[in-house]
């Protein structure tokens, strides 16, 4: 057993010091699946690598070079050693890896990472969503392989246990198969009383089916986090009613600045301004103790070598714009120190 209050990285159980951590981020995964065809106007700008002459382009359609969605390739693992770094440079502490199963999480980059850097890496376990899914287990299957790997050791690194489930991941509408998911990472929460995290469908009715399902299933709602609500739950009274719900509300696509979104072109990305707004709407009406925040780094070009921010961004450029936006240093801490310790901690 870990020790009270401490986390589980894959360099082993330790307690996250004050440093601040990134709550869903991915440092390797296989996102192929959700490639999309360029204009065929533009196509020819897609045809090869990430340059000065075509970023541009890619930052508009990210899903349309496959170079960019390859996110497991030799190039990005070169790269991500030095976004780390940088990451560390500027009070990065931590790093929550949301790769789960279907999307091909790389457990030795994630050791070697945290040994060179000394920032603190959190597997994840359980299941993305079905689409992803080469062999559809059944609920029982599912629940003894995050059991497992939480207590035990990871199916392809045995000597590595998961820190959390997630990110737990269904399209919409929810399918049988994520349904399952949900229900078998519910009763290994509830035996364990772990961390877990979602990631919903692109409809505002999502992250409350989800949250009915895990909880039903007699999952603990504060030891839960929804992920991408900036492109999910987008007004207010919608947000409002979710946070009422308790689970932890997590702003996960910080540095993603074009309204644009490819994987569903009838929602709006907010920009980092307006992030910083809705998360208010929530700490005006309930606090900041249920907030969360990230990128949800997942393609090349948000890179810092491909001529993106990285994950020092929100170090570097949001944190610093907070306080104008009303938010203390306390209120700071709380959303990018306590409240990730309190989540991942058990």
């Amino acid at each position: 057993m870990n020790p009270a209050g401490s986390v589980q990285t894959v360099l082993g159980a330790t307690k996250l010091s004050l440093s601040r951590t990134l709550t869903h981020e991915h440092l390797a995964l296989d996102f192929d699946k959700f490639y999309v065809p360029p204009p065929d106007k533009l196509k020819n700008y897609f045809a090869s690598g990430i340059d000065i002459r075509n970023v541009g382009f890619v930052r508009q359609y990210p899903y349309s070079s496959r170079y960019n969605v390859a996110f497991n390739d030799a190039d990005t693992r070169t790269a991500i050693l030095e976004e780390v770094e940088l990451f560390k440079l500027h009070g990065g502490g931590t790093i929550v890896e949301n790769t789960s199963h279907g999307i091909k999480r790389d457990i030795p980059l994630m050791i070697k990472v945290s040994q060179q850097t000394g920032v603190n890496i959190i597997a994840g376990t359980g299941h993305y969503v079905e689409a992803c899914q080469k062999n559809l287990k059944n609920e029982e299957q599912m629940y003894d392989l995050i059991l497992k790997e939480l207590t035990e050791g990871c199916e392809e690194y045995p000597s590595v246990k998961a820190g959390f489930v997630g990110e737990v991941g269904s399209s919409w509408p929810i399918t049988e198969f994520e349904k399952k998911a949900i229900r078998a990472t519910a009763k290994v929460q509830r035996q364990l009383n772990c961390p877990v995290s979602f990631h919903p469908g692109r409809n505002s009715q999502a992250p409350f089916e989800i949250m009915r399902i895990f909880t039903e299933a007699g999952g603990d709602a504060k030891k839960a986090v929804m992920s991408h609500l900036d492109r999910t739950l987008v007004k207010k009274d919608e947000l409002l009613e979710f946070a009422k719900l308790g689970c932890y509300t997590q702003f996960d696509l910080f540095g993603t600045e074009c309204s644009y979104y490819q994987l569903d072109e009838t929602t709006d990305m907010p920009s980092d301004a307006q992030r910083l707004d809705r998360i208010n709407w929530i700490k005006r009406d309930r606090g900041v103790d249920q907030i969360l925040m990230s990128h949800d780094i997942h393609t090349k070009h948000r890179l810092v070598k491909f001529g993106g921010h990285g994950y020092s961004h929100i170090l570097t450029n949001v944190l610093p714009r907070m306080p104008a936006k009303g938010f203390t240093a306390q209120e700071i801490d709380a959303i990018t120190i306590e409240n990730p310790r309190r989540w991942l901690s058990y």
